[in-house]
């Protein structure tokens, strides 16, 4: 039986291919379209040379809440701190994990002196939005976008 989040708070850089594949079971319950870990590995490799990081709550029995990030830079927000992807593992909602992995992402983003931190979520992810808003992210904007292969038109 795992420990509670409280009880350990070891959130480490995950940095090698055999870290990322073990975080392949809990980034598959936000990306289901992932299809292996070898997927996931090398999607990994070609975006951290893009300056994608990725961050985990690690407990005895693996990871139980996982953050991918990066800084960016656009016209709206400046230099601004990134969040690509944020789970936690289904089994451990509602215990802290989010908490401390959304505490560690704002001390990371000060660190990196960005005052911003910034993500995307589904319209459809109402669980997240109470999340986000209870941590004090605000909905500022609407994201649009389509798909280029259906658009033939």
């Amino acid at each position: 039986m795992s420990t509670s989040p409280q009880s350990s708070t070891d959130i480490r850089a995950i940095e090698t291919d055999e870290e990322v594949a073990a975080c392949f079971p809990l980034m598959r319950q936000l990306r289901p379209h992932l299809s292996s870990k070898e997927e996931f590995v090398s999607r990994w490799r070609r975006q951290t040379a893009a300056g994608y990081r990725l961050l985990a709550l690690w407990q005895a029995d693996g990871p139980t809440a996982l953050a991918g990030f990066r800084l960016q830079d656009n016209l709206m927000h400046g230099i601004h701190f990134y969040v690509d992807d944020l789970v936690t593992d289904e089994k451990a909602r509602s215990t802290g994990a989010g908490r401390l992995m959304m505490d560690r992402l704002k001390s990371e983003a000060r660190r990196s002196g960005c005052t911003r931190l910034v993500l995307d979520t589904p319209l459809t992810n109402m669980l997240g939005h109470r999340f986000y808003f209870r941590h004090g992210l605000l909905a500022r904007a609407l994201r649009f976008s389509i798909d280029l292969d259906e658009d033939r038109a």
